[in-house]
């Protein structure tokens, strides 16, 4: 006993982290090195790597970690997060996760670790689950065709600026976007309209398109619905001026009010954009979320990304299967309409089921609870001697206050609310799922107003006129009534997750990109309020915990890789290859080798 003791330090080292997260053992190495005749991983490494490229040197890094002290260096970088109630809106929303999907879904191995579904008969699970949020899209926005999931908002609204290019009739014409579309989605749209060659011009479309960009070919045009500053605005008109000048129109959506509002179908928009976030999905500081795009029947082909169908398997049973593929992995590559390969599965499978559990009736309970919270704050508000700038808003509110905006802000904060401060004299307050009473009266407070919310209530006139509200029906799928119970729920996810394949039953010999890699200890942080319900627009004091994780990985990440700097804000793959070639560019074109414009990919 004594000649084999283990010194207290070893002990303490406990069982290293790789060991719990890297499934082949000692014996499984020896097996899988024996097959291809070597005696060690040192051996075939030493074989493999050829000794130019070999680096001896050690990584300045920190010691490896146990799982439970990787759980507590995230919880102590979580408690530098300071989570305050979110009225910033912009994109981003509080919102209610269902228990029953959090725990069933995203909490769940069967759909995190899953593989992305190109056997369509070990992924017939997930597929269902994709076809309920495609169905979810399309009905709310009014339009035949939706996809199975984008990145976000931002890169869903550049995708429709290429596929007007590709299908539009004046290709080579600007792409017109409105000044009151979310800054986000414009900065997006405008970083990959330029390498493409592509004009964007933003303008205020609010009395329709002005005259001297009218005279221009328009291939485009995008407008936000409801707009960043909380409008409602009757689209139409613009949109068929945009028809009659030969554009396509686009419509960046909110689905939630979708369901009070008149569709962008309705509306006769060709495409809608828009993000899932607000159907269940946490804030987590800006993503990742589930971008959507819906197109008329025309556009389907043209579709980017992955499209579920329906269809028969060999004894005629209906069987569900990825359709009209369009990803650049396949043959005939330069024909591809999009560089996107990839989608937010997990995320979009959390906002379809959202919608399921929920069903037509409460998804417009929501918002009709969300529309009245604005709209008793804004007769607060005006009896308090603020001015609310829009007649017609859904949750939104911009209010105008002569040089005082800073300071409101600033106040509301001390209480315990973000606002926006959108200039000197204007602030923005967007109410949603989880905004309360007590928020109302920290805002009132923040204004120097006062309020009785039952007799505000009972007051409240209509704010929204009956031509802008959709009369249609909706989300009629049997599946979105039959789901309302928890049982039914966890029943329904557990019937799913029982037709799929994933890391929880067995190894998925397939390629390395997706989430499958995602380690317990990683993913269960994810769900802490700390890191969940941070919006990404907060002040950079209250995002301490997320500031300093991100630096140390871009640090980590650039001692690994050699670099000197490392980017995060690359969402995918796919855009990361596009941010490196951006980055190659803008290197020569520093230089000033204006002359460099072939790249050579083998």
């Amino acid at each position: 006993m004594t000649a084999q003791r283990i010194p207290l330090s070893e002990l303490e080292q406990g069982i290293p982290f790789e060991q719990r997260h890297i499934g082949p053992d000692q014996e499984a190495r020896a097996k899988m090195l024996a097959q291809v005749g070597y005696g060690s991983l040192d051996e075939l490494t030493a074989a493999a790597v050829p000794d130019v490229i070999k680096n001896a040197d050690t990584l300045d890094l920190p010691g490896a970690r146990t799982e439970a002290e990787v759980l507590a260096e995230l919880r102590s970088l979580a408690d530098r997060n300071q989570v305050l109630g979110s009225m910033i809106g912009l994109g981003y929303y509080g919102t209610f996760t269902p228990p029953v999907i959090l725990r069933n879904v995203m909490e769940n191995p069967s759909w995190y670790t899953a593989y992305t579904p190109y056997q369509p008969e070990i992924s017939q699970g997930r597929l269902e689950a994709l076809l309920n949020f495609q169905t979810v899209v399309a009905d709310l926005t009014g339009l035949p065709t939706s996809g199975a999931s984008l990145l976000d908002e931002g890169t869903a609204a550049a995708e429709a600026l290429a596929l007007s290019r590709r299908m539009g009739k004046n290709k080579k014409g600007l792409f017109l976007v409105d000044a009151d579309t979310l800054p986000q989605t414009i900065a997006v749209i405008e970083t990959r309209a330029e390498p493409a060659g592509a004009e964007v011009v933003v303008a205020d479309l609010s009395d329709g398109i002005p005259a001297a960009l009218a005279e221009r070919d328009i291939n485009g045009v995008l407008l936000q619905y409801p707009g960043a500053s909380g409008a409602v605005r009757d689209l139409k008109p613009v949109i068929d001026q945009a028809h009659a000048l030969g554009a396509l129109v686009t419509v960046a959506a909110d689905l939630l009010a979708l369901t009070l509002l008149k569709s962008p179908g309705e509306l006769g928009a060709d495409i809608a954009v828009g993000t899932t976030q607000r159907f269940g999905v946490p804030m987590g500081f800006g993503g990742p979320h589930a971008g959507y795009m819906a197109v008329r029947e025309q556009f389907a082909r043209s579709l980017p990304g992955r499209l579920v169908g329906v269809s028969v398997d060999a004894d005629g049973n209906k069987a569900y299967r990825l359709a009209l593929q369009t990803r650049e992995q396949h043959i005939r590559r330069e024909k591809a309409t999009s560089n996107i390969c990839t989608a937010q599965v997990l995320l979009a499978v959390m906002a379809g089921m959202y919608a399921v559990y929920h069903g037509p009736e409460g998804l417009k309970d929501i918002a009709l609870r969300t529309h009245r919270y604005a709209a008793v704050l804004a007769e607060g508000l005006k009896a308090g001697g603020a001015t609310v700038v829009h007649g017609a808003y859904f949750d939104t509110l911009t209010v105008r206050v002569e040089g005082r905006a800073a300071e409101i802000v600033a106040a509301a904060c001390e209480g315990g609310v973000n606002l926006r401060l959108v200039d000197a004299d204007h602030v923005s307050i967007a109410c949603d799922e989880t905004t309360t009473r007590a928020q109302l009266r920290t805002v009132w407070s923040a204004f120097g107003a006062t309020g009785d919310i039952d007799a505000l209530d009972a007051a409240a006139g209509q704010v929204l006129s009956q031509d802008l509200l959709r009369t249609d029906a909706y989300l009629t799928h049997p599946v979105f009534s039959q789901h309302r119970s928890e049982t039914a729920m966890l029943r329904y996810l557990r019937k799913l997750a029982d037709r799929d394949y994933a890391l929880d039953r067995g190894m998925i010999p397939l390629g390395s990109c997706t989430m499958k890699l995602n380690a317990t200890t990683e993913m269960e942080p994810v769900t802490w309020p700390e890191f969940g319900q941070l919006h990404p627009f907060v002040p950079a004091e209250q995002a301490q915990g997320y500031l300093t994780l991100i630096r140390e990985l871009e640090d980590r990440l650039a001692e690994v890789t050699g670099y000197d700097k490392v980017s995060l804000q690359p969402n995918a793959g796919s855009q990361g290859e596009l941010a490196g070639l951006l980055a190659v560019r803008g290197y020569h074109r520093a230089n000033g080798d204006e002359q460099r414009t072939v790249c050579l990919i083998p």
